[in-house]
């Protein structure tokens, strides 16, 4: 249950889709003068060394953003945490995503992480000091519900569990319906692996039911290695911000590139 780091993925395929989305939801909502709440479920470390051991005996990270840095205009919010992140901390750091939201937020919004993983949760602790910024050892699941509606109700939630405990994929349908229901204004934004025995499907026909308005985004790539069971990546949103489907087509295009 708490054997999954991230350190071993961080930058791979599935990052560059998921923070490349996310920097596009946290610019959105941080272009008018209205603070943000910002919530993650399952939030990680925050902050990797795309050079330790464990990144490179993947070579996950050489396969995403060391290959698709580049695609990325000067001026998109991804970019810009990459640089910010990479000035401060050298050319080889990663930012998992609590890093590129306290990068791009603003001193008047809030941060709310959590993170069960002792290990992971003591590295985040560490990393992301800001007055702004609250981190919470606990299920993340059960510290969103308590949290919301947070305030400001304006704001966005990422849920990014690490799909190591089967059972998410039953519990993610239900959680985001009565997270919908308490939190209605807020962008809700899941990610979810796409694997080769389709674990996702059938909680993407009950998120779809639930939801019809809801940004399905998904992006296909090749497996990181022999046996890798991971060959896509996927985002689901509820409330999506305006704009954010034409950045899912730009992806979309990029990742086609890629393939080809």
């Amino acid at each position: 249950m708490l054997s999954y780091q991230h350190a071993y993925h961080a930058g791979n395929l599935a990052d560059v889709h998921k923070h490349a989305l996310l920097a596009s939801a946290l610019d959105y909502l941080t272009r008018k003068d209205k603070p943000v709440s910002y919530l993650e479920t399952h939030s990680g470390r925050g902050l990797y060394d795309l050079t330790a051991p464990e990144a490179t005996k993947t070579g996950e990270a050489q396969q995403g953003i060391s290959r698709l840095a580049q695609a990325f205009a000067a001026d998109h919010p991804y970019t810009k945490a990459l640089h910010a992140i990479q000035n401060q901390h050298g050319p080889a750091a990663y930012p998992g995503s609590p890093i590129i939201a306290q990068t791009l937020l603003r001193p008047c919004d809030t941060l709310h992480l959590a993170e069960l993983h002792p290990q992971e949760y003591a590295a985040l602790r560490s990393t992301v000091k800001a007055p702004n910024t609250k981190t919470y050892q606990q299920d993340g699941f059960a510290c969103a519900q308590s949290l919301c509606p947070p305030d400001p109700r304006r704001g966005m939630i990422l849920i990014d569990p690490s799909w190591e405990v089967k059972t998410d994929y039953a519990t993610v349908p239900k959680f985001t319906a009565t997270l919908a229901r308490k939190w209605n204004v807020g962008i809700i934004a899941l990610w979810y692996p796409i694997l080769t025995d389709a674990p996702h499907a059938p909680m993407l026909r009950a998120l779809e039911a639930q939801h019809p308005e809801a940004l399905r985004h998904e992006v296909s790539f090749p497996p990181a290695r022999e046996g890798h069971r991971m060959v896509g990546s996927g985002m689901f949103i509820v409330n999506p911000p305006w704009g954010l489907s034409d950045e899912a087509a730009r992806l979309t295009n990029l990742f086609q590139t890629l393939q080809r």
